[in-house]
């Protein structure tokens, strides 16, 4: 029988189906209690621990080091794969890869090594930058200052997205000179608190609620500049958010498929005895299908502009780097709209192929554009859409951070 995984493409590199092979029996065990997760709203920590114990973690670190090697394209595919059989895993972790990036292209040898130890063992990073409420864009309200002679981390966070999976957590402060600095710290420590109080209606299980840091003490060999972090990391970030959109319309793709192969109920007014035989219906699975493979086509093609600029960062020519940065940007932003668009579109599609008992809270099909609308809420692609524009008109860079909150 034929093998209707395929046709997504073949991998970005001749080595990809032996890499990916490692993951698809997990990939395949997540799949299997991605609904009952979803419905029962039960935390991630089963299927992040056996991608833990597998060495997901350490995808970007090299081979010599004791990771995988992967490529950023390789990097990107897996985490589609992974995206089609739970996004919300792919969203956990996705502060982990950032800060995975950061730390294997790091040109500060004793923070490579020390992050890339904690990589190969296989744990977690999660995120906590933003503040909400009065956070000013100007800085962080959260601080790293010495107190009775050590440092100490306090703040609150918002979108700590992972961090209550994970175990260490990079969080964004100003230290005493007033500099942003970015700051791990073990998640078990005395003082940090998360609360898994995140309320959006998609994306229900990756924790992206509110950090809290109460006096932690800080290792001074874990605090690193902002700006000495990666360059291109808003492109990064939001590749991960793409791929895991472009996984969300794999996973819409396979189960309208399956829906209608196992429907035996039609319509008077259908074309066919069968809705399997019903071309129109058909026809709106082939449509389906083709928005997932496009999508995840036009995130592997952004992906080649990160893997470019990982390679400047490490390569030490700036001019070379400047380009590389600027082009991750704009890349990433000009797949942004067009990814979203489609497995958007295809979320809301699928329910014409199918009956209204597919509508059922049981079935959790609704998931597919809850998770996708909420992912395609990220950094607002209005913004990206002008700013490609104005790069295209009058040559204008792209920023490669930016903030929210208030002016000032």
């Amino acid at each position: 029988m034929t093998d209707r995984r395929r046709a997504w493409g073949s991998g970005p590199t001749d080595r990809y189906e032996t890499l990916a092979a490692r993951f698809r029996p997990i990939f395949a065990e997540i799949a299997a209690g991605a609904v009952e997760r979803e419905r029962g709203r039960i935390p991630l920590h089963e299927p992040i621990g056996l991608l833990k114990r597998a060495g997901f973690g350490a995808l970007r670190v090299s081979e010599a080091e004791g990771g995988a090697g992967a490529t950023a394209p390789e990097l990107f595919a897996l985490l589609i794969e992974l995206s089609e059989a739970d996004s919300n895993v792919t969203q956990a972790l996705r502060a982990h890869f950032g800060t995975a990036e950061d730390v294997v292209g790091s040109p500060d040898p004793a923070l490579r090594a020390r992050n890339v130890a904690r990589l190969v063992r296989g744990e977690i990073f999660g995120g906590a930058w933003t503040e909400v409420g009065t956070a000013v864009q100007s800085g962080f309200s959260t601080t790293v200052r010495p107190v009775d002679g050590r440092l100490a981390l306090t703040g609150r966070k918002y979108y700590t997205t992972g961090s209550l999976y994970a175990d260490w957590i990079d969080v964004g402060a100003s230290d005493a000179d007033g500099r942003d600095v970015g700051v791990i710290v073990p998640a078990g420590a005395p003082g940090v608190e998360i609360v898994d109080d995140w309320d959006g209606f998609g994306q229900t299980l990756t924790a992206s609620g509110t950090g809290i840091f109460t006096g932690v003490s800080v290792d001074p060999a874990d605090v690193v500049l902002s700006e000495e972090k990666l360059r291109y990391g808003a492109a990064f970030y939001q590749l991960v958010h793409l791929a895991t959109i472009a996984g969300i319309g794999r996973a819409i793709a396979r189960d309208v498929a399956a829906a209608v192969a196992e429907r035996r109920r039609s319509f008077t007014n259908a074309a066919a005895a069968r809705p399997a035989e019903d071309p129109q219906v058909l026809q709106v699975v082939g449509e389906i299908r083709g928005r997932a493979y496009s999508a995840g086509a036009i995130v592997l093609k952004a992906a080649e502009a990160v893997e470019l600029a990982a390679r400047t960062r490490r390569g030490g020519d700036i001019a070379a780097d400047d380009e590389a940065n600027l082009l991750a940007e704009l890349e990433t932003a000009q797949a942004q709209n067009t990814v979203i668009d489609l497995v958007v579109a295809s979320a809301g599609r699928l329910f014409d192929a199918l009956g209204a008992s597919s509508t059922r809270q049981g079935l959790a099909l609704d998931r597919h554009w809850r998770n996708a609308r909420t992912l395609a809420s990220h950094n607002p692609r209005i913004y990206k859409e002008r700013i490609v524009g104005d790069y295209a008109v009058n040559g204008t860079p792209p920023p490669y951070q930016w903030r929210i909150g208030l002016p000032g």
